[in-house]
C-alpha cells in the first residue's frame, strides 16, 4: 500500500547494471521519459528497446522498496522524478490512486511497490525475494503490510516535519507533533517488530527477503529525520535494522540520498 501518509542487489560496480540516473533527492531525468507518450491501459508487457522507468523520488519508502528489489536482482531502469503530492493528470493516467511509485516498461504500466515487486520476481525469478515454502511466504508479505502500513506510519512524519517542512517547504517544524509520534506511536511498533524478530537474522524464512526491504526502508526515512532507534530498548531491531542497511543495495540509496540532503 503505497503513497505518502505525511506529506521504494548487490550493487554492481559495471556500469551497465546501474540505473541511467545521477538523480539527487527528486533525481535528475536529464532525457526525459523513454515512452513520453500515453501508454494504454496496464496489460501484458510488450519487449521495447527502452529503459523501463520507475516513477518517485528517492526519499520516498515505497520507491526505495523498489530501488533496493532492483539492486538486489541487477535490474537496469531509468528514474522519473514524480512528486508524491499534486500529481498531474497524466501521471494518474499511468497510477489511478495518483500515488508513487509506478513502474513503466513499454506499454506496461504497474502501480504500487508491492505490485512491482512480486511482478518483478516474477520477471526476474533470481534472486527470488519471497521465501519458497507457504508458511514464510505469508509471514514475508504480512510483514511488508505491516511495514509499508504501521512502520510507514510512525517512522515518516518525523522526516516530513524535519526535512519535507523544514528544508523544503520552508515550513515551521513541529516539535511537538515528533515528540508525540516518538513517545507514544513509535514505541507499540517498534515493540511489534522487536518480538518478532526473536534471535533470527530475518524476518521470514531464514534468508533475506521482501519482508527485510519493507522492513528496513521506513527507518532511513526516520534517520534522514535526526531520529535513531534507542539500542538500549529494542537491541535486537536497533542491530537488524544496521545489518539491513549495511546490505550494498540499501547502502548505495542511503549514501545517495545523504549526498542529496547534504546540498539541501
Amino acid at each position: 500500500m503505497d503513497g505518502c501518509r505525511t506529506g521504494g542487489r548487490q550493487w554492481n560496480v559495471e556500469r551497465r547494471r546501474r540505473p541511467r540516473c545521477h538523480d539527487r533527492f527528486f533525481g535528475a531525468f536529464r532525457d526525459g521519459p523513454p515512452n513520453p507518450g500515453e501508454p494504454s491501459i496496464p496489460g501484458e508487457p510488450t519487449r521495447s528497446l527502452n529503459m523501463p522507468v520507475l516513477h518517485g523520488v528517492n526519499a520516498s519508502p515505497f520507491v526505495r522498496k523498489v530501488r533496493v528489489a532492483l539492486a538486489e536482482k541487477g535490474i537496469d531502469y531509468e528514474l522519473n522524478p514524480v512528486m508524491p503530492m499534486g500529481v498531474s493528470d497524466e501521471y494518474k493516467q499511468k497510477s489511478p490512486l495518483g500515488k508513487i511509485p509506478c513502474w513503466e516498461d513499454g506499454d506496461y504500466l504497474l502501480p504500487d511497490s508491492s505490485c512491482i515487486i512480486a511482478y518483478l520476481d516474477k520477471t526476474h525469478p533470481n534472486p527470488s525475494l519471497y521465501p519458497s515454502d507457504a508458511a514464510s511466504f505469508g509471514r514475508a508479505v504480512w510483514y511488508e503490510e505491516y511495514a509499508d502500513t504501521k512502520l510507514v506510519e510512525v517512522c515518516t512524519p518525523v522526516f516530513f516535519e524535519r526535512v519535507v517542512k523544514a528544508r523544503i517547504l520552508k515550513q515551521p517544524v513541529d516539535e511537538e507533533r515528533i515528540a508525540s509520534v516518538r513517545e507514544n506511536e513509535q514505541p507499540p511498533v517498534f515493540d511489534y517488530v522487536e518480538g518478532q524478530l526473536a534471535d533470527r537474522e530475518y524476518l521470514a524464512g531464514g534468508r533475506f527477503s521482501i519482508a527485510d526491504i519493507a522492513t528496513a526502508s521506513p527507518f532511513v526515512n526516520l534517520m534522514h529525520g535526526g531520529a535513531t532507534l534507542d539500542a538500549s530498548r529494542w537491541p535486537k531491531l536497533a542491530a537488524y535494522v544496521e545489518r539491513i542497511h549495511s546490505r550494498p543495495s540499501f547502502k548505495a540509496l542511503i549514501e545517495e540520498e545523504k549526498a542529496a540532503f547534504s546540498g539541501q
